[in-house]
């Protein structure tokens, strides 16, 4: 709070034909924050600060979010030891909209890792299964 303040909008940038939500950390938390409703972006990216101690958390919960949001789901964390003693072991990873994983950077290390994902394949899922229609139009107020 001394150095960041709280967003007051999502985050959603086009490239190279695809609609891609950008979100922090502790935003994996809350589905509400990456709710795709009317199926607006495609790829879901969370760059991330998760401690180790919290990993399985972390794999569940990206994994959720493709699926729940019938969308591909990027998860960066880091990777090391922070100035209080916390403990980051990557598992950066990438899940497809029916939640299998595509790529894992693994634990522990700087490590890039690429995967190919597919449009076709995104909006063929889409239509066969269009439970994004069913939706409700959900809002965050104060």
């Amino acid at each position: 709070d001394q150095h960041f303040t709280a967003g007051d909008k999502r985050t959603i940038v086009r490239y190279k034909d695809w609609n891609i939500c950008l979100q922090v950390c502790y935003d994996l938390r809350f589905p509400v924050w990456s709710r795709n409703a009317n199926n607006e972006y495609d790829l879901l990216i969370y760059v991330a600060n998760w401690p180790e101690a919290r990993k399985k958390v972390w794999k569940t919960l990206l994994q959720a979010r493709a699926m729940e949001n019938m969308a591909y789901v990027c998860g960066v964390n880091r990777v090391g030891i922070d100035g209080k003693g916390f403990v980051y072991r990557g598992d950066s990873m990438i899940f497809s909209p029916k939640g299998k994983k595509l790529a894992d950077a693994g634990k522990r290390e700087e490590v890039t890792r690429t995967c190919t994902l597919t449009r076709a394949d995104l909006e063929e899922l889409r239509a066969k299964f269009p439970a994004w229609k069913d939706a409700d139009a959900f809002v965050i107020s104060e």
